[in-house]
């Protein structure tokens, strides 16, 4: 009798998934069929999440052995993508077409579908989450047959079927918002008072395009990257001291991952995320966390997570700082605000990292924190699904869409109960 196959884990190994297989069809009617003959069964994209919103005690399918898709349509400004293409690859097809996203993540390796099920972003003050880029997209229904959603003949259900968490069907394919083609040039500011940035928040992040703050909570200062789209004005803030010397967001890590700074120009690809697209930010030896809270939420916040710095430094590799435009996407966790984000990179300790989330979240869930989907939290389900205006509304869709649960799991039923 043969040996079962090893487990397979997520990207950061701090979970083996629970499905008893794991499928990887290279042609679409053989993706249909399996759909269609398949009790129970998900999609599962890069791996990229820290907790089981992909997972399934039944059948997974992984789509990136599928055709490859990615078409451009210069004249509506969009680009149709198979959902198991990743963002480096998407961006450098776009860039050889003269076109690019408005946003993107900071890392590149993740999947299309994936990333715009969950909510992911990166950050700036007039930039939303990557799925608010969806206009339509494609997906399998239980019976394995296409179901085609578009924000123009179905405005009324697209914004609750892009951050779906994999619970309406199988998306194969996703149409995105594109822009012409633009360059980014990065700095880093070093030693910028956090006091300074709690109190002068908005002209710290309105100085660029995309603007991240990194630190440890712990001592008094951060630091700034500055993503500046050519052509626009910059800001005036000049915080902190300018580095004279490539960064990594983590301390003392090599910086061979991290994408060029100093103020060079390149490609909007090879600039808005903090990695390099060619190479592995990491070996994954991390956790994640994060929470969105109202961008008004912001001072109080720093306060809050400074008061706690003792507890949260020891058990962390960094924590970041973004911000997010308002989206009008039911589940995405900036749906209705423009939102400020909390980030942290946890070592890869679950017994010594999950107390200290669920201290950072007991003082920032008061604020009306929403953690991201696809990370770590210690809040109950009822209050993550109650801090949602259109959680009803999302509930009746997966009636609608999936009457008999075949593309449920235990992460989407602790969020949405059957009745």
């Amino acid at each position: 009798m043969s040996a079962p196959p090893p487990p397979v884990h997520n990207w950061a190994g701090n979970l083996a998934y629970a499905s008893p297989r794991i499928h990887r069809p290279a042609d679409p009617d053989a993706l249909r069929a399996l759909v269609r003959d398949t009790p129970r069964i998900r999609a599962l994209g890069s791996g990229h999440s820290f907790n089981r919103v992909a997972d399934s005690d039944h059948d997974l399918v992984r789509l990136d052995a599928l055709p490859r898709e990615i078409e451009v349509d210069p004249v509506a400004a969009t680009v149709t993508v198979s959902a198991g293409v990743r963002y480096a690859e998407l961006s450098a097809e776009l860039h050889r077409h003269g076109s690019a996203l408005a946003n993107l993540a900071s890392l590149p390796h993740i999947s299309v579908a994936g990333s715009c099920a969950t909510g992911t972003h990166g950050s700036g003050d007039g930039l939303r989450c990557l799925a608010a880029a969806v206009r339509g997209l494609e997906l399998l229904g239980p019976d394995g047959e296409p179901v085609r959603l578009e924000r123009g003949t179905h405005p009324d259900v697209l914004p609750g079927a892009v951050v779906a968490l994999g619970a309406l069907g199988i998306v194969t394919r996703l149409t995105l918002e594109i822009e012409p083609t633009f360059s980014v040039s990065q700095r880093v500011r070093l030693d910028v008072p956090l006091d300074e940035v709690a109190a002068d928040f908005d002209a710290v992040f309105g100085s660029a395009y995309s603007v991240s703050l990194f630190t440890d909570w712990r001592g008094d200062t951060g630091r700034v990257w500055l993503k500046h789209r050519e052509g626009l004005p910059e800001g005036a803030w000049r915080g902190g001291r300018p580095a004279d010397t490539p960064q990594h967001p983590v301390p003392g890590m090599s910086t061979d991952p991290a994408t060029a700074q100093l103020g060079l120009a390149g490609p909007w690809f090879e600039r808005l995320p903090h990695f390099r697209p060619e190479l592995p930010p990491s070996a994954g030896e991390e956790l994640q966390s994060e929470l969105y809270l109202p961008r008004e939420a912001v001072a109080e916040a720093f306060a809050a997570l400074r008061g706690i710095g003792h507890l949260v430094a020891p058990v962390l590799h960094v924590s970041e700082v973004r911000t997010v435009r308002a989206d009008d996407l039911w589940l995405s966790p900036a749906h209705g605000r423009d939102s400020v984000t909390f980030h942290f990179t946890w070592l890869r300790d679950p017994e010594a990292v999950i107390p200290v989330i669920a201290a950072v979240e007991e003082r920032l869930a008061p604020l009306g924190a929403r953690p991201h989907w696809g990370k770590l939290t210690t809040l109950p389900p009822a209050d993550v699904v109650g801090s949602y205006e259109r959680a009803a509304d999302f509930a009746r869709l997966l009636e609608r869409f999936d009457p008999a649960g075949k593309f449920r799991n235990p992460f989407t039923d602790t969020l949405f109960p059957r009745a």
